[in-house]
């Protein structure tokens, strides 16, 4: 039987975090050195890579909502991180928590440099995402998948 650790919990979630920041990061940095600024690449059929910003949250939802935004970004945050405080050592909770936590912060660090969100994955009929965005869809997934089979029957 394996010992779940508070320590191994957080020594996980932060790997997580930084592992998701810094690929976030890097994509968003070779796509805004491949593609200027409102252009768009075809990758394949239905598959753009564009540089474009995003001011708003998901699918440009409050754009330019400010002050806003990064209210409900703290909240959202500080309940994460409260949660997984108290439930540190649930199997795979980390994983989740650190695919919310990295997203989170890579959009951040967006918004701090450029005042908005780089997106660059284009997909037809939808709207343009990043690294970032992907990270923190996973995490909510997996964090109800996480809570559902912890408190559930098994």
């Amino acid at each position: 039987m394996t010992v779940r650790t508070r320590a191994g919990g957080w020594a996980r979630l932060t790997l997580a975090v930084v592992a998701v920041v810094a690929l976030d990061q890097a994509t968003k940095q070779i796509a805004i050195a491949s593609v200027d600024r409102g252009e768009s690449v075809n990758v394949f059929l239905g598959l753009d890579i564009t540089n474009t910003r995003n001011s708003g949250v998901a699918f440009g939802q409050l754009q330019d909502g400010g002050a806003i935004i990064g209210v409900l970004i703290a909240v959202a945050l500080i309940a994460l991180l409260a949660y997984f405080a108290t439930h540190s050592t649930v199997r795979w909770l980390w994983l989740p928590a650190g695919l919310l936590l990295g997203g989170a912060i890579g959009n951040l660090l967006d918004r701090v440099r450029e005042g908005s969100v780089i997106d660059f994955i284009d997909p037809v009929a939808w709207p343009a995402f990043n690294v970032a965005d992907m990270a923190i869809v996973a995490g909510v997934l997996l964090l109800l998948f996480v809570v559902e089979t912890q408190t559930g029957d098994g």
